[in-house]
């Protein structure tokens, strides 16, 4: 590893502490939540999780706790246990997230999957498996929509992971270039890196202020393969960066980050839209796919590759083939200039616009917190147990927005804003 890796970990550890987090004295803080497959943060993730801890508690945390996992483990399970035992969960699990998030305190997921690890298993016994820990961490995710406490998503790579993103390089050779690019895309290899966010936290919200003052009534977006209109409902919220939990902390959810998101309504995306980068979730990889909606629901779809996978997210429940999020992000992000997919949503969605299937956000609506699931629908707010993000973005892409007299303003063209905020 080079000379300042030591010393770049410690800065990398900083900026999830103090600008992901943002984790005031006194909370607690837990690092790691069962998602997608995983049932908390990687062993091979130690030394990291210890460097996290201790700035943690440097600055005021009153208690660090982990929920840890192996993957190996669940390959195991995958091979040998009953067939029938995959409806089992543990729930102490999502008793333990479940409290952290009530209380308001703190919570960090380090995003570190092998792409390839279940690619070999059974996937009827990977899909009920992903549904069982879809419904145990129901109360998580709506917790988590509105929220509820300050969290924050980081990566760190492994083994399995470095193989499948750099497969060209030599073995020994891997984690160094690694951790080169994530240092470079979450700003750790600036002289003072806090700083540098708080600056690019300053020019996303400025945009996002640019797009909620303008209350767009729809938008629309023309690209390769996609001819799409969202509708928007009355009172959205664009969001960028930092996020503000219900007892008031200032937080930044995603490290790294590069997008201007907010709510579509569910019932109001009309035409086709295209990937423009494949999707890896889970043990899924779907490429090269189209969807068609009309009246907010996905009506067609095809997929070069994967596309059983791809209905399987669909058929998840009601909510899962409409969309819940339409996120911007400009062609020269500094994750799209490296041209390397990363089969990693945080890190991938942030080199593209992107939309997602499934559960939208509450806080991206007025008053979206405070809403029962009836009211929350009424409004126009998607709701499921999933939330998948996909690509759709390229340098060709123009978006509009289109106000409720059918005017037309330029919000991006070929693929960079087009506005100045």
């Amino acid at each position: 590893m080079a000379p300042q890796f030591d010393e770049n970990l410690e800065k990398y550890a900083e900026v999830a502490v103090k600008v992901g987090l943002n984790l005031q004295p006194g909370q607690r803080l837990l690092i790691g939540i069962p998602t997608r497959g995983n049932l908390g943060t990687s062993i091979e993730l130690a030394p990291l999780v210890r460097l996290i801890a201790k700035t943690a508690y440097q600055s005021g945390a009153r208690l660090v706790e982990v929920l840890w996992d192996d993957d190996q483990l669940r390959l195991i399970r995958y091979q040998y246990a009953a067939k029938d035992s995959f409806t089992e969960f543990p729930n102490w699990r999502t008793d333990a997230v479940n409290d952290f998030a009530r209380e308001g305190d703190a919570i960090l997921l380090i995003s570190s999957d092998d792409p390839d690890l279940f690619r070999e298993q059974d996937p009827a016994l990977i899909d009920t498996l992903r549904q069982t820990e879809l419904k145990h961490l129901k109360p998580f995710s709506e917790l988590q929509s509105k929220n509820a406490m300050n969290w924050s998503i980081i990566a760190a790579p492994r083994a399995g992971w470095l193989r499948k993103v750099l497969p060209d390089l030599p073995v020994e050779d891997r984690e160094e270039k690694f951790w080169e690019m994530l240092f470079k895309i979450c700003r750790i290899d600036q002289p003072d890196p806090v700083s540098a966010w708080h600056d690019h936290i300053h020019q996303l919200t400025t945009r996002r202020d640019y797009l909620n003052a303008k209350q767009y009534d729809r938008l629309k977006l023309e690209g390769p393969g996609t001819d799409l209109t969202i509708g928007l409902p009355s009172g959205h919220i664009w969001g960028a960066a930092r996020m503000k939990s219900l007892n008031g902390i200032p937080f930044t959810a995603n490290i790294p980050t590069e997008e201007i998101f907010t709510i579509p309504h569910k019932d109001r995306t009309e035409g086709v839209v295209s990937s423009s980068k494949p999707l890896s979730y889970g043990a899924m990889y779907i490429e090269d796919f189209s969807l068609t909606f009309s009246n907010g629901r996905v009506v067609g779809a095809s997929s070069r590759v994967g596309e059983e996978s791809l209905n399987k997210i669909m058929e998840t429940d009601e909510g899962a083939g409409m969309l819940g999020e339409i996120a911007l992000v400009p062609h020269s992000s500094p994750i799209s200039q490296l041209e390397l997919l990363f089969f990693s949503t945080l890190i991938d969605e942030n080199a593209a616009s992107h939309v997602a299937l499934g559960r939208a956000f509450r806080f991206c609506l007025q008053g979206g917190e405070g809403m029962t699931e009836e009211e929350f629908s009424a409004a126009g707010g998607n709701q499921s147990l999933v939330h998948v993000d996909f690509m759709i973005g390229s340098g060709d892409m123009d978006v509009d927005g289109i106000t409720e007299d059918g005017s037309s303003e330029p919000i991006m063209r070929d693929g960079e804003w087009a506005f100045k905020a």
